[in-house]
């Protein structure tokens, strides 16, 4: 009896064992899915091109990249996952809080040189799947760079600007567009934040969203961005879908001039590595939308 005993507790053992494995390596491969996707939707959002100092020849991720506004110059973060430099101590909870709604773990606000205006439009499935490929990279342990924006170096009076200019939520689609607008919208609005770089601000650095990708001469980096509605005297409504889609692609444009700068480096890191399906999604919609007349001036000299 003691024998039969102590075999089907032997058993029962095994069998536990087993059932508690098995979700263990379920869990293991939707990670390993989820970072997949990640790695796209990190494409998509441009992470790696703000987060990368490429200029002094910085590993990707490891932030430094100086981000120059009106307001100073701020510096991007590192967002490996090492533990004491980079957000590898964050939780799904935390990472959402930044991401989405311009909250530190530590609970101060963070400024809105980082576009969380943009990405509170993210599902949280995207947003922890961007997380889930940061945290498969290699820890690179890289302390952050001060912020140079004296005076407006204090958090608090953020939580006042985020009032007057941040709406938290995620992305509705319309349902009177197609499904491929409605895609286009979600990767222009909540992804690549296209808008923060191709809308006017006003002299609080506020989205003036009347004029809404319209264009300015005060972009980032103190760029031009041009006006990227279908107006046809300021913008691109003379361009059919194919040509977005080229500029996407490999950055030519349809007088085979072909773009510089921050944009450049938007479609080097990022748009390029999109599916044709959601390249055409974007000039869908962008082409979508209603055309605002506005000639951006050229900076004198440039």
């Amino acid at each position: 009896m003691a024998r039969l005993v102590a075999a089907v507790l032997t058993a029962a053992i095994a069998m536990a064992g087993t059932w508690r494995s098995a979700p263990a390596a379920e869990s293991a491969e939707s990670q390993a899915e989820l970072a997949a996707r990640g790695a796209y939707l990190v494409r998509a959002a441009g992470c790696i091109t703000c987060h990368t100092d490429e200029k002094s020849h910085g590993p990707p991720f490891g932030g430094g990249r100086a981000i120059p506004t009106p307001f100073g110059t701020f510096y991007s973060p590192n967002i490996t996952p090492d533990r004491a430099t980079g957000i590898g101590a964050w939780s799904d909870a935390d990472f959402l809080g930044a991401l989405k709604r311009g909250v530190r773990p530590d609970g101060a606000a963070l400024f809105p040189a980082f576009p969380y205006t943009t990405y509170t439009r993210m599902s949280d499935r995207d947003a922890l799947a961007i997380k889930a490929y940061l945290f498969s990279l290699p820890a690179v342990k890289r302390a952050n760079k001060a912020h140079d924006v004296w005076p407006f170096a204090w958090r608090f009076p953020v939580v006042f600007w985020k009032w007057m200019f941040f709406k938290p939520g995620e992305f509705e689609p319309d349902p009177k567009a197609s499904a491929e607008v409605n895609r286009g919208a979600y990767l222009v609005n909540a992804l690549a934040h296209c808008g923060e770089c191709h809308t006017p601000r006003n002299v609080a650095g506020g989205l003036e969203l009347s004029k809404f990708l319209s264009g300015t001469p005060d972009g980032p980096e103190g760029e031009r961005a041009p006006n990227i509605t279908p107006d046809k005297e300021t913008g691109i409504g003379k361009w059919d879908k194919d040509d977005l889609v080229e500029l996407l692609k490999d950055g030519r444009k349809p007088n085979f001039d072909n773009v510089q700068g921050t944009m450049g480096a938007a479609i080097k890191d990022g748009f390029k590595y999109l599916t044709d399906a959601d390249l055409n999604a974007v000039a869908a919609y962008v082409l979508s939308r209603p055309p605002i007349a506005h000639r951006v001036p050229r900076k004198s000299g440039k």
